[in-house]
């Protein structure tokens, strides 16, 4: 006729009547801990290559990223992500400007992904649930001042490239994007990180110099070269990318394009990206 009290969290106690004399006994008497089994986000979609215990999904097109399992804070419950937007085109003719790089965004999630990242790189991944996401890869700008096209995963939107200027004719300025387009000779050159994102995900692009040559369109790592020097000289250089590792290789992206010239060689394209 006695009380009696469990006062362990989690105990597990098992009482069996054996008879009058006897009464209860305890059969089983133990501590259990509330242990959750780790889960980890599965999902379909792009190219898939596996590295150790990573599952790295990549899109050159645009696609579905389809998440089968939320996974959780035991296991995993966010992805790591690089988005590059199309990069703009060049001017179009042999004084245009540079095309500016698309825009470049990562995020990293520290607590499960530990591949050496670009400057870039946000403090975090992102939560995914289960369900479709829609991938828009954006493509590149024309050949004749065309802007790049937006790259999207989630609530991540890396801006295409500005266009490169072009002669007086078209606009001579370079446009706002991702990184900015280079200025054909004597315009304005273009504006990187439009619309504003942090960490920043481009730079301008260059100055023309008046006359001849053109600057350098803007990249994810660096501004692209004013254009120096008059008729003779090469067009500014691209600005250059940054590296990430988040494909297990060091890989280089959205580096801006060279500035042109009528008389000499185009500028170089900034690493990650392509020459005048």
């Amino acid at each position: 006729a006695a009380n009696g009290t469990l006062d362990t969290n989690n105990i597990m106690t098992t009482l069996v009547y054996v008879d009058a004399t006897k009464g209860w006994l305890a059969t089983e008497n133990e501590a259990k801990t509330n242990v959750v089994p780790a889960t980890y986000v599965a999902a379909t979609g792009g190219t898939v290559a596996t590295s150790g215990n990573y599952k790295i999904h990549s899109f050159t097109s645009s696609s579905n990223f389809v998440v089968s399992d939320a996974g959780n804070v035991a296991g995993s419950n966010k992805v790591s992500y690089v988005v590059v937007a199309g990069g703009g085109g060049g001017g179009g003719d042999n004084l245009g400007g540079g095309g500016g790089a698309g825009g470049f965004r990562e995020g990293r999630a520290p607590a499960y992904d530990s591949y050496t990242a670009s400057p870039l790189v946000t403090p975090d991944g992102l939560s995914v649930a289960v369900q479709t996401y829609p991938i828009t890869v954006g493509g590149g700008g024309s050949g004749n001042g065309g802007a790049g096209s937006n790259s999207v995963f989630s609530t991540i939107t890396s801006t295409g490239g500005g266009y490169g200027g072009r002669t007086p004719s078209h606009p001579q300025n370079g446009g706002n994007g991702g990184s900015g387009g280079g200025a054909y000779a004597g315009g304005t050159a273009g504006s990187g990180n439009t619309p504003p994102v942090s960490p920043a995900q481009g730079n301008n692009g260059g100055t023309g110099n008046p006359g001849e040559p053109s600057g350098g369109g803007g990249g994810a790592g660096a501004v692209g070269s004013n254009a120096t020097g008059g008729a003779g000289n090469s067009g500014g250089a691209g600005g250059n990318g940054v590296a990430s590792s988040i494909t297990n290789s060091s890989v280089t992206r959205a580096g801006g394009g060279g500035g042109g010239s009528y008389t000499a060689p185009g500028g170089a394209g900034g690493s990650g990206g392509g020459a005048a």
